[in-house]
């Protein structure tokens, strides 16, 4: 009769269990630090640890005084259990740089006390109607949303808002998809990946890349990692796997986990160019939450580990991003500075665009010219990006 009694028991907990998970993935996987997984994990420890309990009651001869016992040292395993486990969370969070991102809203146009670079006089170019829809680079968003405000009429641009605003960042691969569809007039980013240019040519759409600046592509690692530079056939050989560990390239006995980007994100196109025809290996993948609490796979956000290295552009890298603990490698023993890049010592620079259709080009030349004017340039300077040579 006992063993009945507690199967019926044991099972009743895991159902009881299993439901009150359920909900607990619906409305907190989306945020492992303030539930998700620790919280998950706990509740299970807490089931398994009533069906001990329940066990030692109908089949050992413990006195209910000791069975008191287990279930406090139980509990207090317990809590110790999920304060680590939700600290690991905390911690590895913290270490997370590309997914922290960046509150557009510091640099939205028009707003008191905005980080917008901006000009010492009025534009000699302006726009009051019609206005051309923007979007872009979440790095490029500070030197577009400085556009708007010289050429631009005063007045509240959210940068979130696709649907009330024509001026808002997406992220490459979205404003590229947006300009393909016709709900974006131009965008700002880097060159266009082979998949990019692939689905444009599906949709019978020619883009046409007007570049307005340059940018060095880089490479960092945690500022403890004694690695300093490298030359890039080795940054190539460690993304292509050959080189895996930091012994190699004169660092520390240590496994290399090389971070990578979304496909279609610009610094991952970048990353392909750099590796030109060496194959690149299987970026570093998690799992992680989406909508109602199910799981997909996705490529891993950089998290800075005493192993790791990543890779982004210097704007965003050095000026959006507050610092993380981390250094920008040299390649090839320079440094990528604004000098570098504008007298092209440093390996790793390129053009970005302001991207429109060919058929809308002419449409939008004023504007574009004036991109490249000396006021335009001005303000790629003093976003802090390095304007096109002069002629």
């Amino acid at each position: 009769m006992k063993i009945v009694k507690f199967i019926f028991g044991s099972v009743l907990i895991v159902l009881v269990t299993a439901v009150i998970s359920v909900f607990t993935a619906l409305f907190t996987m989306g945020n492992p630090i303030a539930g998700g997984r620790p919280i998950l994990w706990t509740i299970w420890y807490v089931a398994a640890l009533l069906i001990l309990i329940m066990a030692l009651y109908d089949f050992s001869s413990l006195t209910k005084g000791q069975l008191k016992r287990v279930g406090l040292i139980g509990t207090v395993i317990g809590v110790v259990f999920f304060g680590s486990v939700k600290g690991y969370y905390v911690y590895t969070e913290g270490l997370r740089i590309e997914e922290r991102g960046v509150e557009l809203f510091d640099y939205q146009p028009f707003k008191e006390e905005s980080d917008l670079a901006k000009l010492d006089a009025p534009s000699s170019f302006k726009i009051d109607s019609n206005l051309p829809r923007l979007d872009g680079a979440t790095a490029l968003y500070p030197l577009y949303a400085s556009f708007v405000e010289a050429v631009y009429p005063s007045d509240e641009y959210n940068p979130y808002s696709t649907e009330e605003s024509p001026v808002v960042s997406t992220t490459t691969g979205e404003a590229y998809d947006r300009l393909i569809q016709g709900k974006t007039d131009i965008i700002f980013v880097a060159g266009p990946s082979d998949l990019q240019v692939a689905a444009a040519k599906k949709a019978g759409v020619e883009f046409n890349m007007t570049p307005i600046g340059r940018e060095a592509f880089v490479f960092f690692v945690h500022e403890d990692n004694p690695v300093d530079s490298l030359k890039l056939d080795e940054i190539q050989q460690l993304y292509a796997g050959d080189i895996d560990n930091w012994s190699e390239v004169g660092g520390e006995n240590d496994p290399i986990r090389a971070f990578q980007r979304p496909e279609g994100s610009g610094s991952q196109t970048a990353l392909q160019r750099v590796m030109g025809d060496r194959k690149l290996m299987a970026a570093p993948v998690e799992d992680v939450p989406e909508g109602m609490g199910g799981i997909i796979e996705q490529t891993a956000a950089y998290t800075n580990h005493k192993n790791a290295i990543g890779f982004s552009f210097r704007f965003y890298a050095t000026e959006m991003v507050e610092d993380h603990d981390i250094k920008l490698l040299q390649v090839n023993g320079i440094a990528p500075t604004v000098e570098t890049i504008a007298d092209g010592t440093y390996p790793i620079t390129s053009e970005f665009y302001a991207i429109t259709t060919e058929e809308n080009y002419e449409t939008h030349k004023p504007f574009l010219d004036w991109m490249t004017s000396e006021e335009g340039q001005t303000l790629v300077e003093r976003t802090g990006y390095v304007p096109l040579a002069k002629d």
